[in-house]
C-alpha cells in the first residue's frame, strides 16, 4: 500500500495560510501572504528538491488545484523552476472537487463519491506515494479521517498570530515518530513526521 504523506510550510503557531505571496490566499484579511519568501535561501531549495526527487502523485484540493493549474503549464523554458514545472505537468493529479468537468491541467483526475472512501482505494492501488501541497482544507479532513501517515513540515521561526491552521480540533489522536530534521541557516526546521500509532498516556509518580 502506498503512502499518503502531507508536505507543508508552517509557522510556529501553526498556520499554512499563503506562504508563497499576497494574492495566494488573502481571505479573512489575511495580511502576510508570501510569509515564507524572506527564508528562501539555498538550503530551501535543496529541501525542496529532496521533498520532489522520489517518485510521488499529487493530492490537490480544489483551490490548490486552480492556483497550479493557472501557473505551472506556463512556467517557460528558461526559468528555474522548469524542473518542477515539468514534474507536476506530466504526472497524475488527483482532485477533491465538485466540478470534474473542468480539471483540463494534463492528467488530473476527480475523486468521486465519498472522500475518504476515495482516498483509501487511491491508497491501496499501486504506484508511487500520494503527496498532498497546500489544500488545507482537505488536508484537515485527512488528520480527521486518520489517512496521513507522514508529515513533511517546513516550520519557519515566525508566529503570525492568525490565519488557516493545518490541525483542526476534529485531528485523529496519533503517534508520530521524528524520523529526520535538519534546519537551515535562516533558522527552518525541516522535518520528516512518521505515523507510529496510538497516543500513549503516562503519569508521574511522586518521588519521595
Amino acid at each position: 500500500m502506498r503512502k499518503l504523506i502531507v508536505a507543508a510550510f508552517i509557522s510556529l503557531d501553526g498556520v499554512i495560510q499563503a506562504p508563497g505571496g499576497p494574492e495566494e490566499d488573502p481571505s479573512g484579511e489575511f495580511r502576510f501572504g508570501g510569509w515564507i519568501v524572506p527564508y528562501a535561501d539555498e538550503a530551501f531549495g535543496q529541501a525542496i528538491q529532496d521533498l520532489f526527487s522520489q517518485p510521488f502523485e499529487l493530492l490537490l484540493g480544489r483551490r490548490t488545484y486552480d492556483i497550479f493549474a493557472a501557473y505551472w503549464p506556463l512556467v517557460s523554458a528558461d526559468s528555474n523552476s522548469r524542473a518542477i514545472a515539468d514534474l507536476f505537468n506530466s504526472m497524475p493529479k488527483y482532485v477533491a472537487t465538485h466540478r470534474s468537468d473542468t480539471l483540463d491541467w494534463n492528467n488530473s483526475h476527480a475523486l468521486e463519491g465519498n472522500f475518504a472512501e476515495a482516498i483509501r482505494v487511491l491508497k491501496h492501488q499501486g504506484g508511487a506515494h500520494l503527496l498532498t501541497q497546500g489544500s488545507g482544507d482537505m488536508v484537515r479532513q485527512l488528520l480527521a479521517a486518520g489517512l496521513v501517515d507522514e508529515l513533511r513540515l517546513m516550520i519557519f521561526p515566525i508566529v503570525l498570530g492568525r490565519g488557516k491552521r493545518l490541525f483542526g480540533d476534529n485531528a485523529q489522536a496519533s503517534a508520530f515518530t521524528l524520523a529526520n530534521s535538519t534546519s537551515t541557516p535562516g533558522g527552518v526546521l525541516i522535518t520528516r513526521y512518521v505515523r507510529s500509532g496510538d497516543v500513549r498516556t503516562g503519569t508521574f509518580e511522586e518521588v519521595e
